[in-house]
């Protein structure tokens, strides 16, 4: 395993700190904490760099809100020079781990994504179904609060195996322990904050000693994971069934992870895989029903936005763009054209 020593002055230097401010800022330039931080962009920026040199950088505290994208989560929002300190980490850290990733791990990594997700779990059950012609079966699993959950000495003990530089891990303790849940205890401190740039990484990171388990220990062969949600293909039903126990005994004893007990399930491929707001079936591909719903009410949300001039036409747009763009990756043509019918109608009306 390769180690990495002596990153500490490429996370915090001036240079990486800029570049963060410029990757972070790109779609926040007209919020009031930016906008006042800008305000003495330079005199804040070298402030941070000097904090973070002499070792006297404290993490802020974080303001809460929930947010329904589709389920009600609840994001914790940094300080600004927090944000774009994660941003330099990430910059830093993500270009060592991201490459100890198995390929079937989806979420939050470069070139990846739902789509490609959904695609490869299309791909592979036509593979083992051939075409339909064979029985098929996929094991659906989610992690029970997942970023609520996750063990921060867990975390850091992983992490510490490939980043040898004693000043950078002090300094990624400051930021993992910065937020607590609930579920932590005066033994165990727990929780990623959805919100952090670096929850992203930190997620992955944590749950790659799952994915390795799966593909190396239980030499799973046919496997697709988007952060805490995952789903296993036979033909053997009853193959699956054996692999809950050890994967609920894994997560719980190395990682403290609990599956979610109302979601673990076994499915027919006949009777369609539901992954990642759509339904794989043999012939073809559906959105789910809520995510169809979401799209028409943030589309119709847009237009609203757009008639009281909050958002201009291109950002409406680009907006139509994207919903149109998760359309495609379905088998929606219907869907489409009543969409785009609709933000005529609200448009005109």
């Amino acid at each position: 395993m390769k180690v990495y020593r002596n990153i500490y002055n490429s996370i915090i230097s001036s240079e990486n700190l800029f570049s963060s401010w410029d990757k972070f800022k790109s779609d926040k330039q007209k919020k009031r904490d930016v906008l006042k931080f800008e305000w003495n962009l330079e005199e804040n920026i070298f402030q941070l760099h000097r904090d973070l040199e002499s070792g006297k950088y404290k993490h802020g505290a974080y303001s809460s809100f929930y947010l329904r994208d589709p389920k009600q989560r609840h994001v914790h929002k940094a300080e600004v020079k927090d944000r774009i300190l994660h941003h330099a980490v990430f910059k830093v850290l993500n270009p060592i781990f991201e490459p100890t990733f198995i390929s079937n791990s989806f979420s939050c990594q470069t070139g990846k994504g739902t789509h490609k997700g959904i695609s490869t779990l299309d791909k592979t059950l036509r593979q083992i179904s051939s075409n339909n012609f064979k029985p098929c079966f996929a094991l659906k699993c989610d992690v029970k609060k997942f970023f609520d959950t996750v063990d921060h000495s867990i975390l850091l003990s992983i992490i510490r195996k490939r980043i040898k530089d004693a000043t950078t891990i002090r300094l990624l303790e400051k930021i993992i322990n910065s937020f607590s849940s609930e579920y932590s205890n005066i033994f165990y401190q727990k929780g990623l904050p959805i919100g952090n740039l670096t929850s992203q990484l930190f997620a992955n990171i944590y749950l790659n000693e799952f994915d390795q388990f799966i593909k190396h220990k239980l030499k799973v062969k046919n496997y697709v994971r988007y952060t805490d949600d995952f789903v296993i293909i036979s033909n053997d039903k009853t193959y699956l069934e054996n692999l809950i126990a050890s994967i609920s005994s894994f997560l719980s004893d190395k990682l403290s992870l609990k599956l979610h007990p109302k979601k673990v399930s076994i499915c027919k491929f006949r009777q369609g895989i539901d992954f990642l707001g759509y339904i794989v079936l043999p012939h073809y591909r559906l959105l789910r029903t809520k995510t169809k719903n979401r799209i028409i009410k943030k589309l119709k949300n847009r237009v609203e936005e757009y008639k009281n001039k909050i958002i201009d036409k291109k950002s409406l747009e680009q907006s139509l763009n994207s919903y149109l763009g998760v359309l495609s990756h379905a088998d929606t043509h219907g869907l489409e054209q009543y969409l785009k019918n609709q933000f005529w109608f609200w448009l005109n009306e």
